[in-house]
């Protein structure tokens, strides 16, 4: 998504709205609107969906990582159990 396109087109339907006594002020009216809208997506620390995707897949892979792992641990944990029987066996 071309983000500045939007809030350009955002803009202009508001000033759009003005009433017509405004209309020769729209200009400034949309720039300001602009302006505004941009300021408060700024503060919202949004982040693009690039970036996004790119975090997602991260996660991913870890998820997967930590999924092999805890396998891994389970797998010595039984092993360590079944010695652990037979040494008490003995």
């Amino acid at each position: 998504m071309d983000k500045p396109k939007q809030i350009d087109e955002l803009a202009k339907k508001l000033s759009g709205l003005m009433p017509g006594s405004l209309q020769n002020l729209q200009s400034d009216i949309e720039e300001n609107v602009k302006s505004t809208l941009e300021s408060g997506l700024r503060k919202m620390n949004l982040v693009t969906r690039e970036e996004f995707d790119i975090q997602r897949a991260v996660l991913l892979r870890t998820r997967e990582k930590l999924e092999a792992l805890e396998k891994v641990v389970a797998e010595l944990e039984s092993s360590l159990s079944k010695e652990s029987k037979t040494e008490n066996e003995k």
